[in-house]
């Protein structure tokens, strides 16, 4: 009867337990079962909570969350501000006369490579005049933009860095030996694409160049070849090296704004010597020129 009275005390004390347990609130923490867990994880091995997480329903309603580090594709307009249809033709006018001077020096090759070297130079003296125009164009009627930009850097590697190099290599044929006129072309063609790719990263200053523009060097090629100067042809080839290196230079090199605003005085003596003698006049000029840039430079650290 004890023991009976015992049992009966234990099972009522366990109905009484449930009750309470069902009349918990849910926000109760309930100690888990450790041995039925030790059977699941023996039976069905470890769960991976990363595999848990990839079976679980997905509700049809909810579109999948996207990634954080996936950003939306966004189409950015060529021609930033009123896309209205003046601005439009004034922004492929411009485009025009770049795309005019990546022709140009693509028929400047052609040409080279038929042997036909000063019609190849005339068109390289073309691509500088519509290089220059685009630039102007753009700032005359609003439409600059970082598009432009980066076509008119691409169109002066094509005419500048590759175009007028190849009109030289082919004018040297002949006169010195192929490999000396390769390396020195390949070094004009080198530093064309560091000297622009430096500008496009670099601060602009509006007085001084860093180094010989590539336009100013493609131009001094052109014209050297086009009036044919009589020179040497390892005169011809050390004077190419020197551009190329001159382009790629920390010296200060004014800019032709600046050269304009000089006095007519010093404009007279390049005219009258182009009267007397066109190729010793402009050779003497362009020697000047690559000179000042060292001169300038000395000016600046003794000021400093």
């Amino acid at each position: 009867m004890r023991r009976s009275s015992t049992f009966a005390r234990q099972v009522l004390l366990v109905r009484v337990g449930r009750r309470d347990g069902a009349a918990a609130p849910a926000t109760d923490l309930i100690a888990p079962d450790h041995r039925r867990t030790d059977r699941q994880r023996r039976r069905y091995g470890r769960l991976d909570p990363e595999a848990t997480e990839a079976v679980l329903p997905v509700s049809p309603a909810l579109a999948p969350a996207a990634a954080a580090d996936e950003a939306p594709a966004m189409s950015i307009p060529l021609l930033p501000g009123a896309r209205t249809a003046g601005r439009r033709a004034k922004f492929a006018l411009v485009n025009a006369c770049t795309l005019s001077s990546l022709m140009l020096g693509m028929l400047a090759i052609f040409l080279a490579m038929r042997a036909e070297v000063r019609p190849a130079a005339l068109c390289l003296i073309a691509c500088v005049g519509f290089d220059g125009l685009d630039g102007a164009l753009a700032r005359k009627l609003g439409v600059a933009s970082p598009f432009g930009a980066q076509m008119d850097s691409l169109a002066d590697m094509c005419s500048f860095g590759i175009a007028a190099p190849v009109v030289v290599y082919a004018s040297l044929a002949g006169s010195v030996r192929p490999a000396a006129a390769a390396v020195a072309c390949a070094l004009v063609a080198a530093c064309a694409a560091i000297r622009l790719a430096r500008f496009n990263v670099s601060p602009k200053d509006g007085r001084f160049f860093c180094g010989v523009p590539t336009t100013m060097a493609a131009a001094v090629l052109a014209l050297t070849v086009a009036i044919g100067l009589p020179v040497p042809g390892l005169v011809m080839v050390a004077g190419v090296t020197l551009l190329a290196f001159a382009m790629v230079s920390s010296f200060p090199y004014a800019k032709l704004a600046r050269l304009v605003k000089l006095p007519p005085w010093l404009w007279l003596a390049p005219v009258v010597g182009a009267l007397i003698d066109i190729r010793l006049t402009f050779a003497l000029v362009v020697v000047g020129y690559l000179f000042s840039g060292p001169v300038l430079w000395l000016h600046q650290r003794r000021t400093a």
